[in-house]
């Protein structure tokens, strides 16, 4: 921060802006305007850019920014900065006229802020910090040609400026001025993380990643005619997947709802003879049984005196199983010569009742 306070030696000098103006006549240069005003890409936002010394020889004066800013009427404005400092006076009438607009200012430093350039970023409503930018606070400085008391006075009005700055600080960060003018003193530089750690700022913009893909635009939803049919309405769910065949036996008793059924007609592999039969025997099994007649209940009889039981007939001899199964294979007559071979085995034996009978 600098400050020209010409001494009673020299009298009364011009103002700075007459210096500035006889030094760019002398020099043959035109002035450069450290300030910029421009629409940003969003119409509700203005976009000021602070890129030089604020004041000085060589640049415009803080009334003529005020003339620009009276003329943005956009409810939000962007104040970008990145400035060394400069005039005490010049920056403190830029914060202020910040402070009073009507649009919400963002104040973000784009390189460095430092000396009263760090003054004006603390009227912004909120204060970004740009990946790898500074910001610097001190005491304020100055020239001043006389005696010793000049000199003096100049020391006091050094004081009451560094004071009324270090107000500045403590009024956005807190703290005291006590504190603030110690860091001051000092000269104190801020990273972005610090500046916020320390009330300057209200947030470190992070750096973007290297690599990290550009969000995608957003498209719009796709008109309702132009959609696909949904099928699943008409019972499609997609195609079907073959099923690995399994080894497990066709249950034919298991009766599947809606499955075809194959009908065979015996009747179409048989001749008429056999159909005819099959179908009388059929219609005998199923026919229903007569009914029963009801009959009423018969008295038992009486009973009989005993009698003497009648003797037993004798039992009958057994049956011979082996001519019984041969029988069949044996003529009627006896003219066979086989049957006459096995007469012997098959019945009574004749030739001892013949010898007797003799």
């Amino acid at each position: 921060m600098n400050i020209t306070l010409p001494g009673k030696a020299v009298g009364i000098m011009a103002s700075q802006r007459e210096q500035a103006e006889q030094q760019r006549a002398r020099l043959g240069v035109e002035a450069r305007s450290w300030y910029r005003i421009t629409d940003a890409a969003d119409p509700d936002e203005a976009e000021v850019m602070l890129y030089d010394e604020i004041g000085g020889w060589f640049g415009s004066t803080a009334d003529e920014l005020i003339a620009e800013l009276r003329q943005v009427t956009a409810p939000r404005m962007r104040v970008r900065v990145n400035s060394p400092g400069g005039s005490v006076f010049e920056g403190i009438a830029i914060a202020n006229a910040l402070r009073s607009h009507p649009a919400n200012v963002t104040v973000q430093v784009d390189g460095i802020a430092a000396s009263i350039a760090s003054v004006i970023a603390m009227a912004g409503d909120r204060v970004e910090m740009a990946p790898n930018s500074m910001m610097m606070i001190h005491d304020a400085s100055g020239m001043a040609w006389g005696n010793a008391q000049d000199m003096e006075e100049m020391a006091e009005l050094l004081d009451l400026i560094s004071d009324n700055i270090a107000d500045a600080y403590a009024q956005r960060a807190g703290g005291t001025r006590d504190e603030w003018r110690a860091r001051m003193r000092s000269e104190t530089w801020y990273l972005p993380e610090d500046a916020v750690a320390n009330g300057l700022a209200d947030e470190a913009v992070p750096a973007p990643k290297a690599g990290t893909p550009a969000a995608e635009p957003e498209t719009e939803p796709e008109p309702e005619m132009a959609r696909a049919w949904d099928l699943a309405a008409y019972g499609y769910h997609g195609p079907r997947t073959e099923q690995p065949k399994t080894e497990e036996p066709l249950d034919v008793t298991e009766h599947v709802a809606g499955a075809p059924t194959l009908v065979i007609s015996v009747a179409d592999l048989l001749d008429e003879d056999t159909v005819a039969r099959l179908r009388a025997a059929v219609a005998a099994s199923t026919a229903p049984a007569e009914p029963v007649a009801e009959t009423t209940p018969v008295e038992p009889a009486p009973e009989l005196p005993a009698t003497e039981p009648e003797p037993e007939a004798p039992a009958a001899e057994p049956e011979d199983e082996w001519a019984a199964s041969v029988a069949a294979l044996l003529p009627n007559d006896g003219a066979d010569d086989w049957s006459a071979l096995v007469t012997n085995m098959t019945g009574p034996d004749t030739s001892s009742r013949a010898a007797t009978e003799a």
